[in-house]
């Protein structure tokens, strides 16, 4: 059963796949056939039945894991199983059996407007790198893109008015950029020019204190700094991701989900879901107040 796993990994590498994608589908498959292997005495994959997957769900319960987390193992172990269906190791899909867990409903914590506001002017444009972090933070709260999209930004992707995108999954999109963002990023382009004026750099739009593209470690790190200077509230994770959900939740406040799931760079629109539910009765009333159908036609009544 470890050569299937192999073969699928080729596979996911051949697709094309992120490599941390890889490594999360590498290290979950492994520690499932261990426990297979372990628990069982199995050593070839025909002989694995719903049983055996449930009783591993069941194991990882036991141990405190949450349901979110084992729905993220069920993903995996769906697509592997799929993958050796489609590719005739296995006679039967064994998963095919196996429901998902019911997860609760979440209620997603993310900065207010204030927090936003004052953790950009931690950062000021006395330098290049207080330039470049505040940079980074407001592209990353105005247009919602990933850090790893942050990173892989290459100086023609800045385009009038928007911004190309590579995200997961080498998919392509762009974002829009807004006047305010774009008179910062302008700012930032020209400090930067400065600094690393008659160096040899490469062609990444963000560059660390040195020269060199920036880690996804270093972004966070920009953002701790931030949270910590501004008092960020505790039961906030000041993250790049939370600035993520900030853009999502105030962009679903007067847009359809359709173009924010686009902008966001979702694959499936069910993802884009999740953030709904963040949204405030008050919020809803509000925008179902202002695209009435006798509001929008005006003059009823008259």
């Amino acid at each position: 059963m470890y050569l299937e796993y192999q073969d699928f990994l080729f596979n996911c590498e051949s697709r094309g796949l992120s490599p941390k994608t890889i490594k999360s589908y590498r290290n979950t498959i492994l520690q499932f056939l261990k426990y297979i292997e372990r628990e069982f005495g199995i050593k070839e994959l025909n002989e694995i039945k719903s049983i055996h997957i449930k009783k591993y769900f069941k194991s990882k319960s036991d141990d405190g894991c949450t349901f979110v987390y084992i729905n993220s193992i069920h993903k995996v172990l769906k697509t592997f199983f799929q993958y050796c269906y489609e590719e005739e190791y296995i006679l039967t899909n064994p998963i095919k059996k196996v429901k998902f867990h019911k997860e609760k409903k979440r209620i997603i914590e993310t900065f207010n407007d204030k927090e936003v506001s004052k953790l950009i002017d931690v950062y000021d444009f006395s330098n290049y790198l207080n330039v470049r972090n505040k940079a980074i933070l407001s592209l990353q709260f105005d247009t919602g893109i990933r850090t790893t999209e942050t990173i892989n930004i290459l100086n023609h992707h800045i385009q009038e008015g928007r911004i190309f995108i590579l995200g997961k999954g080498n998919k392509e999109r762009y974002v829009p950029v807004s006047i305010e963002l774009k008179k910062i990023l302008k700012r930032y382009e020209k400090i930067k020019k400065m600094y690393f004026k008659d160096k040899n750099i490469p062609d990444n739009y963000f560059l660390s204190r040195t020269g060199r593209p920036l880690t996804v470690e270093a972004i966070e790190r920009i953002y701790k700094k931030a949270g910590e200077i501004a008092g960020i509230r505790n039961v906030i994770r000041c993250s790049p991701h939370t600035a993520r959900h900030y853009y999502a939740i105030k962009m679903l406040e007067n847009n359809d989900i359709y173009t924010v799931s686009k902008l966001l760079g979702h694959s499936k629109i069910n993802i884009t879901q999740i953030y709904l539910s963040s949204l405030t009765n008050e919020k809803i009333i509000e925008r179902g107040q202002v695209s009435s159908p006798l509001s929008v036609l005006g003059g009823v009544g008259k």
